[in-house]
């Protein structure tokens, strides 16, 4: 499957801090508030927010709103674009080691 390349980026980016990976494991039980979310954290309710808004700009979460509550939750599509994006890799590396298998039982065979 192809990816488009601004959206790789955009998902790869968000998932490099562990807060913001952080963040998408605590969405993954259901929907939270900034502050449900921002309370494991070391850091200001703002500094939550921002975290917030680069996950929601990559797409992988939204939030909706509840009368007073906006609550956060998970999408996952970017990430199923993403294991799709690292599959292709992993048959190759697969189909590599496999020959790497026969080439060495091959040797071993004419030993």
């Amino acid at each position: 499957m192809s990816l488009p390349s601004a959206q790789l980026d955009r998902t790869f980016a968000a998932l490099a801090h562990p807060a913001r990976r952080q963040i998408l494991s605590r969405l993954t039980l259901g929907q939270a508030s900034v502050t449900e979310l921002a309370q494991p954290f070391a850091m200001s309710q703002p500094a939550i927010s921002k975290h917030l808004k680069v996950l929601e700009l990559a797409g992988l979460v939204e939030r909706g709103q509840d009368a007073q509550w906006r609550p956060c939750r998970l999408r996952a599509v970017p990430l199923k674009q993403v294991s799709d994006w690292v599959n292709d890799y992993r048959r190759f590396w697969e189909q590599s080691l496999d020959r790497l298998d026969d080439y060495l039982r091959k040797v071993q065979e004419e030993e």
